[in-house]
């Protein structure tokens, strides 16, 4: 007995006609009759008798085209699931995201996929960017701030995304607060509110300071960008933050542009996506990666 078999089977009980059942199945009249012949010698029982021009089911084959039918039924169903993630018309799309992607980016793009595919549920989590690289392998796309690790897990493609810049950020009424700029080397005389290890804005600092020669002291440490503003704001001392997030800021914090020498010429990064089953992605991950492509090559009104 094959499956294909038993799908034969079950539209020759419905239409009590062979040829009738070739027609819907796309089969010759001779194949559908060699694939009852297969499926009653298999049964080792009479299924159906000639009666006219059509065929009727013996007790034997009433009984077995109720399987066949529930047979069909599974096989229609499978075929909808896929028809309906080709189409994104449903499924799920897990995203990672890193602090800085998160907060400031994700956002509008989450609400237009959304609206574009409503049916499609997202889930979005965010951590820093040694957090999300450890969450890889149950994601479907990830996105992440500066350089891309080492030691990815294996079919994980990088996409260079977007540039983004780390700026340093004091009090309005600091003694730094009026310049638009500072040196690493001015920013180092000052107690310095860091991010949480594994940071991607942590460790381009802490990296920026080494090559300059630099150990600045850290006065404390933070999670999240939100804490580090509201320490400097309480006059901790200096921190480091995405210029994103100093879009909306009320006057109350000034945000200076890095530089190693006299000139600021910026602290610069990377923000990339990682789509860890690049080999076979998800529909909807294929989608939502052209839409930030997209999104990241339109001019800045």
């Amino acid at each position: 007995m094959t499956p294909e078999q038993l799908l034969t089977f079950a539209y020759v009980a419905d239409t009590g006609n062979i040829s009738r059942a070739g027609e819907l199945l796309h089969l010759s009249q001779p194949a559908v009759s060699g694939q009852l012949r297969a499926l009653q010698e298999w049964f080792g029982e009479p299924l159906y008798r000639r009666r006219g021009h059509g065929v009727a089911l013996t007790s034997a084959g009433e009984r077995l085209a109720e399987q066949a039918r529930l047979l069909r039924q599974a096989y229609g169903q499978a075929r909808a699931v896929r028809d309906d993630w080709r189409n994104v018309a449903s499924g799920t799309l897990r995203l990672g995201a890193s602090t800085t992607p998160a907060s400031y980016l994700l956002p509008a793009l989450v609400a237009e996929f959304r609206q574009r595919y409503p049916a499609v549920t997202l889930h979005l989590s965010d951590g820093n960017t040694a957090e999300i690289v450890q969450r890889l392998p149950l994601l479907d796309m990830a996105f992440i701030e500066g350089e891309v690790p080492a030691g990815l897990p294996a079919d994980t493609r990088a996409h260079a995304w977007r540039r983004d810049e780390v700026v340093a950020v004091v009090r309005a009424d600091h003694p730094l607060g009026g310049a638009r700029s500072a040196t690493l080397a001015q920013l180092a005389r000052y107690s310095l509110v860091m991010r949480e290890p594994g940071s991607g804005v942590r460790r381009l600092v802490e990296q920026a300071f080494a090559q300059a020669g630099l150990a600045p002291e850290v006065a404390l440490e933070l999670a999240g960008v939100e804490g580090v503003k509201q320490a400097v704001r309480a006059g901790l001392g200096v921190g480091f933050v995405s210029a994103m997030s100093m879009r909306h800021e009320d006057g109350s914090l000034a945000a200076l542009r890095i530089g190693a020498g006299g000139a600021a010429e910026g602290l610069a990064r990377t923000l990339s996506i990682l789509l860890p089953h690049a080999g076979a992605p998800a529909r909807a991950a294929a989608l939502f990666l052209e839409l930030c492509r997209r999104e990241a090559a339109a001019p800045v009104a």
